[in-house]
């Protein structure tokens, strides 16, 4: 590809990152998306929060975040905790269960993109970080 556009560097990253999930997709057998893995994740690094604190720390909104802990709690990898003062602040909070659950997405997720980078030398995955660094 001979001087391509933004246009055209953000839709093959995208491209990439829509095959990942796709995969991802097809390995994890869990029944939860990658929303729900994010979540948990959030829980995992950030401890119990708030819905809508979950919301804009992943970017999504609030009622999507109702209906992805919904099924968290259903599945029993998190559950409602009322705040000890104010009962009517209720939090999220993950379970041993969610626990063992992302670290098992982590793992498939670490799998698929050792897969995937197998195909580039070192010369060029070393190329990536440096790019991926900088656009940090």
């Amino acid at each position: 590809m001979e001087n391509p556009s933004i246009f055209d560097l953000i839709h093959m990253m995208d491209k990439v990152n829509n095959r990942l999930i796709i995969e991802w997709n097809k390995m994890f057998n869990e029944n939860i998306g990658i929303s729900h893995i994010l979540v948990l994740s959030h829980l995992k690094h950030h401890g119990k929060s708030r819905p809508s604190d979950i919301a804009k720390a992943l970017g999504l909104a609030p009622p999507s975040i109702t209906h992805l802990s919904e099924k968290l709690i259903q599945k029993g990898l998190a559950v409602r905790v009322a705040d000890e003062v104010d009962k009517r602040i209720l939090y999220l909070e993950i379970r041993n269960k969610g626990l063992n659950i992302l670290t098992k997405a982590q793992e498939e997720g670490k799998m698929l993109r050792q897969q995937l980078f197998e195909k580039l030398t070192t010369e060029e995955q070393q190329q990536l970080l440096s790019i991926y660094t900088k656009l940090i």
